[in-house]
C-alpha cells in the first residue's frame, strides 16, 4: 500500500564546499519565484528567487543518471509547483518542486532535445510536445508521462530539429510547426480526437535553407513572423508563406543558441558566449508594419543592445540561457546559467525609438546582470560554514583535507573515509554526527570521538570496498581502497595493518566490484577493479595475487558485467564496443561493436537469469565449455545437469540469494552515503535512517535481554492462551498429535537471544567499560564459559550502537522550543540532546528520487523567522549551552545556535506536507517502541542501571523459575520476599536492598514511559497549535491512508493515530471536502459496469460452476460466486499486475473498468487505494457525516466524470464504500491479487471499527466466514505473533481479522451470534448428509475456526453480558458447536467452558450428560449430548432467570422472576434408558416477589441450589433462601 517500502529519514552533511553544478539547462517558473537549473551529472537545483532578486539555492534533486537536457513546467497555473524533466538517458519525471518530491518518472527510448508543455484546446490538463533525436514528435500526458499520440512525416522524415506550439487567433486551432534537420518546414493541425495508435501526418510541408536549426519561435505578439535560429546566423520569415525577410549572421567566434521575440520589431538573440544581443528589425520584417514584406531584399536588422557579465571567466562548456516574458507582457527575463554553478539574472530594458537612433551613431550599451550568484558564493556567505562529517578533525595545524571517497560499515557502526593524502579514517559514524549536529558533554571532550588512521596510499583515495557488506562470503576484516598511485590496498580493518598492495595497473584505480555469487570458487574469492588505463583486474583476497588482467581496451570503460553461466566477464567501452573475456583463463574471447553489443550488454544482467538460461538443457552448456575450451563452465554445465536430476523442480537458487542480500542492505537502520557526482568535489554525506529497521532493532534486542517469564508477564508472549481454546475444541489424542508440532512451532525469549547474540558474534564486537571496541573474529579461546561471557558483552555493545542511532534520529526530529517543561524531561529523563545548527533533511519518494535541502535555505529563512518567532522559554537552552561550550561563544556561533532554536521549534514543520508526515510518523513510531521497552532512556547512567537491572531481574527469575513452578514479575513483592525467613541478616539486607532498587527502578521507569507518551502526544495531537496553523505544514492525509496497515506494527499505529488526529483536526468541514474530493475515486465492485461494444463475455474464474463453488467451505469461494458481477470483478483483478507483499513498492488496488479513471493505469490504482482506506476510515470514524455530502448537482456529477453507481437517485457513499471494503476481504487470492497484501489487511481493519455504519449493506454471514477463515490457523501463527516484531502477511492478516471479529462482536453482539448461529445450523444440514454430497466436513471453516469462535464467544461473555444473556440458547448453539464433545462428556461444561456456566440459567447434568438452558422467551433448551440433539420446551410464560438439574439427574427446576413462579420437571428417560425422554411439569409453585434493588441487575437476581435429591432452595443475591420440594 506504501509508495515506498520503507520509511526512511535522510539527513546531509554538506561540509564546507558547495558542490559543483555545471549548469546544461535553465528554467523560471510562472509565478517567477523559483528557478530551476539541471546539470550535467543529472542532478536539478532548485534556488529561489525572493524579493529585490536575492537568490536563494534550496534544494537538490536526484533521480537522472545522465545530463538534464528539458525542464519545463507542468501546468498552466500561475501558481503551480509541477516541473517536467528530462535527461540524455531518456529519463523524465514529474517533480513537485515545493518540497521536490518525485510524483511520477518513466525511462523511454527517446531523447528528447526541448520541451513544450501546452494546453490543447477542449482538454484541462497540459501536454508535453516533444522533439529529439527521432523522427517524430511525442505528444505527452503531463501527469503520467504516458505517449498519448506521434506527430510523424509523410515527405522527407528526419529528427525535428525545433518546433512551436501555438493556437491560431482566426480559426482557435493548434498548430504545431516543425523544423526537421534537413531544413524542411511542417506544419500540423490538431482536431483533439487524434488516435492513439495510429500516427498524425502533416498537413503542409516546405523546404527552406535553414539546417540543424536550434529554436524555432513565432511571434505571439502578432503570429505574422517566425524566428529561427541556427548556429550561425538567425532569419526571420513569413508565417503565411515562410519567405526570408531578415538575416544576421552570428559575432565572431561566437555560435547562437537561442532567441525569441521582445515585440513584434524586437527581437533578443543569446549565443554561446553567454551574452545577449538586441536586435532591431527592419520595416520589412515587422509584421505590425505598414511595410510588413513589401522589400523584395533581405534586410538586415540594427543591434541596439547587449546583456554582458562583467569581467566574465572562461567557461569550460557552453552556459544554459532562456527567455521568460511575463504573462502581462511587462516583465522580460534573461536567465544564464553556468559551468561554475552560477546564474545571471537581466531584467531586459525596454529601449525607446529615440535610443535606437543614438545607438546607429554611437557604441552599443551593455546591459549587466541585476543579480547573479553562485553555489559557492552561497556557501561563503554563511557563517559558519555547513558542517562536515568529520571537521573535528580540522585545525590549524591540519591542512583541510578533502574526503575524496567514502562506506559504512553497518554492522560495527564505523565510517571509513579516504582523503585527498591518501590516508584513511575509520571512526565511529554515530558519534562523529553526533559531535557535529548536537549539544552534549561530548562537546567538552578532546579527541573524542577516538578514530584510526592508516597509511599506505601516497595520493588520493579514489575508492573504497567493504567486500563482507556484499556478501557474506568475504572476511569480515577486510577492506580495500584504490588510489591515485596505481595500487589497491588490502587492509585488516581490526588491527589497522596493511595485509597486501595489488600494483597491477599501469593508472589510477577508479571502481572496485564485487563478483556474483554464482561465480565459480576462484572468482568468489576476489574483487574486481577497474583502473583509467582501460584496464580490468580480477584480485584474489585469499590468495593476494592477480587471477586475471585484461588491458586491451581502447576506449575508457563504461560498464562491467558478469555471465557466470559461461564463466564470461563482459566489459563495455565508452565507444560502445564490448569486450567478452573468460575468467577461467583470461582469454579475449570475442570483440563485438554496434547492435550485438547491445545485446550482449542487455542479455547477461548480474542479477538476472534470462529464461533461455533456465530453460536451455545443461548440455547446450557442456559443448559451449568444450568449444571454448573453458573448464569453468564445463564443471558449472556438469553440476548444472546434476542438480537439474535430482531436483527437477527445484527453484534457482540465485534469486533466493539475491532476495536475501538486498533484504539484508535494506535492514540496516543506518546507511550512510558518500554524495559526489563530480571527481572534483569532497565528499559530502547523507544518512539515511530507516525506521522500521530502527524498531525491529530495538525490539529484538529488548526481547533478547528477557526471560520466558519476564515475556509471559508483559503480554509480550501467551503460551498458554493460544492453546486453551485449541484444547477445548479437539479432542485428546488430536492434542497429542499436535503437542510436538506447537512444541517447534513456539518462538521462545532463548532462540531469540541466541539469534541476536550470533549475529554479533559474527559483527565481531566486545565490550570494555561501556566503550564499545573492535576486535578480531578469530581471537579468543574456544572456552565454553567464555564465548557465554562474550555473547552477553556484544549484545550490549549492539545495544549501544542501536541506542546511539535512536538518540541521534529523535534528537534531530524532535520539536524543541514548544514546550519549555517537555524539553526539560527529554533532556534530563530521556536523554536527547539539543541540536546545534539547523538540520539539512532530505526526502525520498518514487523510483528512489531524492531531494536533499541545501544549508542556504535554512540559513535564510531562520533570518525571517527569528523576526517573527513567539517568545520562548531559553532559560533551559542557555544553561545547557554553557555548560557544554566555552563561556564567551562567538557572534556567528550564537546566531547559530539561534536558527537551531528558530528551526527546530517552527521551520523544520514548515518546509514541507511530505517531510512534516515523514518525520512525525518516525517520531511517534520511534517514541512507542521506546515507551515499550523497559525504562530505555539515552542517559548513560540510567541506560547502565537499567542493563545492570535487567540482569539481575534475568539471573532472578530464572531462579524463580527453579523454584516455583509459575514466574512472577521482577518487582513484585511476590519476586521479592522469596527468601527463606529463617536464614541469616545479610539476606535479608540484600532482599532489601533490591527491593529499594526495584522501588527506585519501577518510579525511574513510570517516569521515562511517561516522558515517551507525552513526546509522542506532543507531536501527534498538540504540534500545529503550537507551532501556528498558518504556517504549519499538515501531515498529508494521502500518504497516511496509504500506510494505514504497514508492515511494521509501530509505524502502522503511528500513522493511524497522526491520520485520526489529522481529521479530527480539520472539523467536519475539512472532511465533508476529503468525502468530496475522493469519492469520486472510490471503486465500485457491488453492480456491474456497462461493457464495451463487442467485448467478450466473462466466465467464472477456473471455468467452475458457481452453484457447485456455492456449496465449498471456502467463504471467499461462495461468496464471489454469489455476488453480483463477481466474475467480472475476479477478471479485472487478474488483469492487474501487482508485486509481492515484501516489496509493496506499488499499491495492491483493483481497477475499475469505468471512464472515471484518471490517465494512467498506475495512478488510478494509487487513487483507488487511497480512496477506500481514507473513506473507511472517516466513515467508521464519522458514520453521522457521511450521508451529508450525499446529494450531488447535476453539474457537480458531470464536472467530476462520476460514473452511474453515484447517480443522484441512488447516491450512497456508506454503501459503496462498505461493498468495496467486503469485495476486498472476500475476493479469492489470485496471482495477481494475493491473500495477504496490506490493502486487504487494511479492508479486514475498516470492516472492524466502522462495522455498526457498514452492516446494512453487508451481508453479514460472508464477512464473518471470511474473517474467520483468515483466524483458521491462528493457533500456528499467534505463536509468532509474541514479539511485536514484523511478522510474516499471512499471521499479520490473521491478526488483524481476529481484531476485526472482536470489534464487530463487541459492535453488534445480536448481529454476531444470531449470523453465527444460522450458519452452525447450516453446518449441521450439511454435516448430516456429508457422505452424499462428498463433502469433507472437518475442512470448513466453521470446523477449522473453532478456537477462534471460542475466544470470540468468552470476550462477548466478559464485556457484553446482557446482550449474551438475550441469546443464550443461540450462544449455547455456538459453544456446543465448538466444544470438543469426548471432553464435555468427561469433564463437564463448568470445567471444559466455565464462562457459560456464569449464568444461573444455564445448568449441566453430568449423570445424563444433558444441558438446560432457559432462554428470555420462556423457553428452555434441553441437549442430549448423547443423542447430539436439542428439545425446546415452553415452560413459562415470561424470561427464565435461573435453572437447575438435580443431583441425579432426574429433576429440573425453572425459575422466572416477572411470572415469580417455580417450576419441576421431570427429565428421566424411558425403561432401561429406552425410548424418548419425556420432560414434563410435575410441580408449579408461586415464589415470593423479590426486592426492587435486586431487580436492577436480572442477571444476578437469584440462582437455584439443590440441598437433595428432590428440595430445592431459591438463593436470591441477598443471600435470602426459600425452600421447595417435587413431592
Amino acid at each position: 500500500m506504501t509508495v515506498s517500502n520503507q520509511l526512511v529519514v535522510p539527513i546531509t552533511l554538506w561540509g564546507n564546499r558547495a558542490p559543483t553544478h555545471c549548469i546544461s539547462v535553465i528554467y523560471l517558473t510562472h509565478d517567477q519565484k523559483t528557478i530551476v537549473t539541471g546539470c550535467n551529472d543529472g542532478r536539478i537545483c532548485v534556488w529561489d528567487l525572493k524579493e529585490k532578486y536575492k537568490i536563494v539555492p534550496r534544494c537538490l534533486l536526484f533521480g537522472h543518471t545522465a545530463p538534464v537536457l528539458c525542464l519545463t513546467h507542468g501546468s498552466i497555473a500561475t501558481d503551480s509547483t509541477l516541473l517536467v524533466s528530462s535527461s540524455e538517458a531518456g529519463e523524465m519525471s514529474l517533480w513537485d518542486v515545493t518540497d521536490g518530491r518525485c510524483l511520477e518518472n518513466a525511462k523511454l527510448p527517446y531523447i528528447h532535445t526541448a520541451i513544450h508543455s501546452y494546453q490543447m484546446a477542449g482538454t484541462n490538463d497540459v501536454r508535453l510536445f516533444c522533439n529529439g533525436y527521432y523522427a517524430e514528435i511525442l505528444v505527452m500526458d503531463v501527469l503520467t508521462l504516458d505517449i498519448l499520440f506521434t506527430l510523424s512525416s509523410r515527405v522527407n522524415p528526419d529528427w525535428i530539429s525545433a518546433i512551436h506550439v501555438l493556437r491560431t487567433v482566426k480559426s482557435q486551432d493548434d498548430v504545431i510547426v516543425g523544423l526537421s534537420a534537413s531544413g524542411f518546414v511542417k506544419i500540423w493541425t490538431l482536431s483533439g480526437s487524434e488516435p492513439k495508435t495510429e500516427p498524425v501526418y502533416e498537413d503542409e510541408s516546405k523546404p527552406i535553407r535553414c539546417l540543424n536549426a536550434l529554436k524555432l519561435t513565432c511571434c505571439a505578439y502578432n503570429q505574422r513572423t517566425v524566428l529561427i535560429i541556427c548556429t550561425k546566423y538567425w532569419q526571420i520569415y513569413d508565417a503565411g508563406d515562410f519567405s526570408l525577410l531578415c538575416s544576421s549572421d552570428n559575432p565572431r567566434n561566437e555560435r547562437w543558441m537561442g532567441g525569441d521575440f521582445l515585440s513584434s520589431d524586437k527581437v533578443i538573440v543569446w549565443s554561446d558566449s553567454g551574452k545577449g544581443y538586441i536586435f532591431k528589425l527592419p520595416a520589412n520584417s515587422n509584421g505590425d508594419s505598414k511595410d510588413f514584406h513589401k522589400s523584395k531584399s533581405v534586410d538586415q536588422a540594427i543591434l541596439f543592445s547587449t546583456l554582458v557579465i562583467p569581467d566574465d571567466k572562461r567557461l569550460l562548456c557552453p552556459p544554459a540561457m532562456n527567455f521568460i516574458t511575463a504573462r502581462s507582457h511587462t516583465q522580460k527575463i534573461l536567465l544564464r546559467g553556468d559551468s561554475s554553478g552560477r546564474i545571471a539574472f537581466w531584467n531586459v530594458p525596454e529601449i525607446q525609438e529615440s535610443e535606437v537612433q543614438k545607438v546607429k551613431t554611437g557604441k552599443v550599451p551593455e546591459n549587466y546582470p541585476v543579480a547573479s550568484l553562485s553555489l559557492q558564493e552561497a556557501w561563503d556567505e554563511m557563517h559558519p560554514t555547513p558542517a562536515g562529517i568529520l571537521d573535528q578533525l580540522i585545525s590549524a595545524e591540519t591542512p583541510n583535507l578533502k574526503l575524496t571517497a567514502s562506506v559504512y560499515l553497518p554492522l560495527q557502526g564505523r565510517l571509513v573515509c579516504g582523503r585527498e593524502d591518501g590516508s584513511i579514517i575509520i571512526i565511529s559514524a554515530t558519534q562523529t554526527v553526533l559531535l557535529q549536529l548536537l549539544y552534549g558533554k561530548h562537546q567538552t571532550f578532546e579527541d573524542w570521538p577516538p578514530h584510526q588512521l592508516l597509511h599506505g596510499h601516497s595520493g588520493k583515495v579514489n575508492c573504497l570496498l567493504y567486500p563482507h557488506l556484499i556478501h557474506q562470503r568475504y572476511d569480515i576484516a577486510h577492506l580495500l581502497s584504490g588510489g591515485v598511485d596505481f595500487s589497491v590496498c588490502l587492509w585488516d580493518i581490526y588491527t589497522g595493518s596493511l595485509l597486501h598492495r595489488f600494483c597491477v595497473h599501469a593508472g589510477e584505480i577508479t571502481q572496485l566490484i564485487v563478483p556474483p555469487v554464482n561465480c565459480n570458487n576462484r572468482v568468489l574469492q576476489s574483487v574486481c577493479s577497474v583502473a583509467s588505463d582501460h584496464s580490468v583486474a580480477l584480485l584474489a583476497l585469499k590468495d593476494k595475487k592477480c587471477i586475471m588482467l585484461a588491458s586491451r581496451h581502447l576506449f575508457p570503460i563504461q560498464v562491467i558485467k558478469f555471465r557466470p553461466l559461461h564463466d564470461f566477464m563482459i566489459v563495455g567501452c565508452g565507444d560502445g564496443s564490448v569486450y567478452v573475456w573468460q575468467m577461467e583463463t583470461g582469454h579475449l574471447d570475442r570483440y563485438v561493436q554496434g547492435l550485438s553489443a547491445e545485446e550482449i550488454l542487455s542479455a547477461c544482467d548480474e542479477n538476472i537469469v534470462s529464461s533461455g538460461d533456465r530453460i536451455a538443457n545443461p548440455a547446450i552448456h557442456f559443448f559451449r565449455g568444450l568449444r571454448h575450451r573453458n573448464l569453468a563452465a564445463i564443471r558449472h554445465a556438469t553440476q548444472r545437469g546434476l542438480n537439474q536430476l535430482h531436483h527437477p523442480h527445484h527453484q534457482n537458487p540465485q534469486n533466493a540469494v539475491d532476495g536475501g542480500e538486498m533484504q539484508r542492505a535494506r535492514a540496516q537502520p543506518l546507511i550512510i552515503q558518500g554524495l559526489r557526482t563530480n571527481p572534483k568535489d569532497q565528499d559530502s554525506h547523507v544518512l539515511f535512517f530507516d525506521i522500521e529497521a530502527l524498531v525491529v532493532q530495538l525490539l529484538s534486542e529488548e526481547y533478547a535481554s528477557l526471560s520466558p517469564g519476564q515475556l509471559e508477564v508483559q503480554g509480550l508472549i501467551n503460551p498458554s492462551e493460544h492453546q486453551k481454546y485449541l484444547a477445548l475444541s479437539t479432542s485428546p489424542e488430536n492434542q497429542r498429535k499436535l503437542s510436538g508440532l506447537i512444541s517447534k512451532m513456539k518462538d521462545t525469549a532463548e532462540n531469540a537471544a541466541q539469534k541476536i547474540q550470533a549475529k554479533a558474534e559474527s559483527v565481531g564486537f566486545k565490550s570494555t567499560s561501556g566503550e564499545v571496541t573492535i576486535r578480531r573474529k578469530d581471537s579468543g579461546d574456544g572456552n565454553s564459559s567464555t564465548d557465554a561471557k562474550k555473547s552477553r558483552q556484544m549484545n550490549l555493545a549492539e545495544a549501544n550502537l542501536t541506542m546511539e542511532i535512536a538518540q541521534l534520529l529523535l534528537s534531530l526530529l524532535h520539536a524543541w522550543g514548544l514546550d519549555s517543561e517537555l524539553d526539560r524531561v527529554c533532556e534530563s529523563k530521556l536523554g536527547l540532546l539539543r541540536p546545534m545548527r539547523p538540520v539539512c533533511f532530505g526526502l525520498l519518494s518514487r523510483g528512489g528520487h531524492m531531494a536533499l535541502i541545501l544549508p542556504t535555505y535554512l540559513h535564510s529563512i531562520q533570518a525571517l523567522a527569528a523576526k517573527t518567532a513567539p517568545t520562548v522559554d531559553t532559560t533551559a537552552i542557555g544553561k545547557h549551552v554553557r555548560l557544554v561550550s566555552c563561556p564567551a561563544l562567538p557572534p556567528e556561533l550564537v546566531a547559530e545556535e539561534e536558527r537551531a532554536r528558530v528551526f527546530s521549534s517552527r521551520g523544520h514543520w514548515e518546509l514541507s506536507t511530505a517531510v512534516t508526515t515523514t518525520h512525525l510518523l518516525a517520531i511517534i513510531a520511534l517514541a512507542n517502541t521506546l515507551m515499550s521497552m523497559n525504562s530505555a532512556t539515552f542517559v548513560p547512567e540510567q541506560e547502565r542501571r537499567r542493563k545492570l537491572h535487567r540482569r539481575l531481574s534475568r539471573a532472578d527469575s530464572k531462579a524463580a523459575v527453579l523454584s516455583t513452578p509459575t514466574p512472577t514479575s521482577p518487582g513484585t513483592p511476590s519476586s521479592l520476599d522469596r527468601g527463606d525467613s529463617g536464614g541469616p541478616k545479610g539476606s535479608d539486607v540484600v532482599q532489601a536492598m533490591m527491593a529499594a532498587e526495584a522501588g527506585a527502578f519501577s518510579s525511574q521507569q513510570a517516569q521515562i514511559k511517561q516522558g515517551w507518551s507525552l513526546l509522542a502526544a506532543l507531536h501527534c495531537v498538540l504540534l500545529p497549535d503550537l507551532v501556528g496553523q498558518d504556517k504549519f505544514k499538515c501531515p498529508q492525509v494521502e500518504m497516511l491512508a496509504r500506510r494505514w496497515q504497514d508492515r511494521c506494527l509501530e509505524v502502522r499505529e503511528a500513522a493511524q493515530a497522526l491520520l485520526l488526529a489529522e481529521l479530527r483536526r480539520i472539523s467536519p468541514k475539512g472532511r465533508k471536502q476529503l468525502v468530496e474530493e475522493w469519492a469520486p475515486y472510490l471503486p465500485n465492485y457491488g453492480e456491474p459496469y456497462p461493457k464495451a461494444q463487442g467485448a467478450p463475455g466473462t466466465q467464472h474464474p477456473g471455468g467452475e460452476d458457481p452453484t457447485v463453488l456455492s456449496t465449498q467451505p471456502s467463504p471467499n469461494a461462495a461468496s464471489s460466486a454469489s455476488t453480483p458481477n463477481a466474475g467480472d470483478q475476479s477478471l479485472q483483478v487478474k488483469e492487474e499486475e501487482h508485486s509481492s507483499e515484501e516489496e509493496e513498492n506499488e499499491d495492491h488496488s483493483l481497477e475499475e473498468a469505468s471512464n472515471r479513471r484518471p490517465s494512467s493505469a498506475t495512478e488510478g490504482k494509487r487513487k483507488q487505494t487511497t480512496a477506500i482506506v481514507l473513506l473507511g476510515v472517516i466513515g467508521a470514524e464519522y458514520g453521522h457525516e457521511i450521508e451529508t455530502s450525499k446529494k450531488k448537482t447535476p453539474d457537480d456529477q458531470k464536472r467530476r466524470s462520476v460514473v452511474d453507481g453515484f447517480g443522484l437517485s441512488n447516491y450512497s457513499l456508506a454503501r459503496y464504500t462498505s461493498q468495496a471494503l467486503a469485495f476486498l476481504l472476500l475476493v479469492p487470492p489470485s496471482a495477481s491479487f494475493p491473500a495477504h497484501t496490506a490493502l486487504r489487511r487494511a479492508a479486514i481493519d475498516l470492516i472492524g471499527r466502522g462495522f455498526t455504519v457498514w452492516q446494512p449493506y453487508l451481508d453479514v454471514s460472508k464477512i464473518l466466514l471470511g474473517l474467520l477463515e483468515l483466524c483458521c490457523d491462528s493457533d500456528k501463527l499467534v505463536p509468532s505473533m509474541s514479539y511485536g516484531l514484523p511478522l510474516k502477511p499471512a499471521a499479520d492478516s490473521c491478526r488483524t481479522a481476529r481484531h476485526a471479529l472482536s470489534l464487530i462482536a463487541l459492535a453488534r453482539p445480536p448481529a454476531f451470534i444470531t449470523t453465527l448461529v444460522k450458519e452452525v445450523a447450516r453446518y449441521n444440514t450439511l454435516a448430516q448428509n456429508a457422505q452424499a454430497l462428498n463433502i469433507s466436513m472437518h475442512m470448513t471453516v466453521l470446523s477449522r475456526s473453532k478456537p477462534e469462535i471460542l475466544r470470540v464467544v468468552e470476550l462477548l461473555i466478559d464485556k457484553m453480558q446482557t446482550d449474551v444473556s438475550d441469546l443464550l440458547v443461540e450462544v449455547m448453539d455456538i459453544v456446543i458447536h465448538c466444544l470438543d464433545h469426548t471432553q464435555l462428556k468427561a469433564r463437564g461444561l463448568k470445567e471444559t467452558f466455565p464462562a457459560i456456566c456464569r449464568f444461573y440459567n444455564v445448568t449441566y447434568c453430568s449423570s445424563t450428560r444433558r444441558i438446560a438452558v432457559g432462554a428470555k422467551s420462556g423457553s428452555l433448551a434441553i441437549y442430549e449430548l448423547r443423542a447430539n440433539k436439542c428439545q425446546q420446551i415452553s415452560a413459562h410464560a415470561a424470561a427464565i432467570n435461573a435453572c437447575s438439574f438435580s443431583p441425579d439427574g432426574k429433576y429440573l427446576a425453572s425459575y422466572s422472576n416477572q411470572e415469580n413462579k417455580l417450576c419441576f420437571w421431570q427429565t428421566a428417560t424411558g425403561l432401561f434408558g429406552l425410548g424418548n425422554a419425556q420432560t414434563r411439569c410435575i410441580r408449579t409453585y408461586n415464589t415470593p416477589p423479590l426486592n426492587e434493588a435486586l431487580k436492577s441487575n436480572p442477571l444476578r437476581m437469584a440462582r437455584l441450589q439443590w440441598a437433595a435429591n428432590k428440595v430445592v432452595s431459591l438463593v436470591t443475591d441477598d443471600n435470602q433462601e426459600h425452600r421447595f420440594s417435587v413431592t
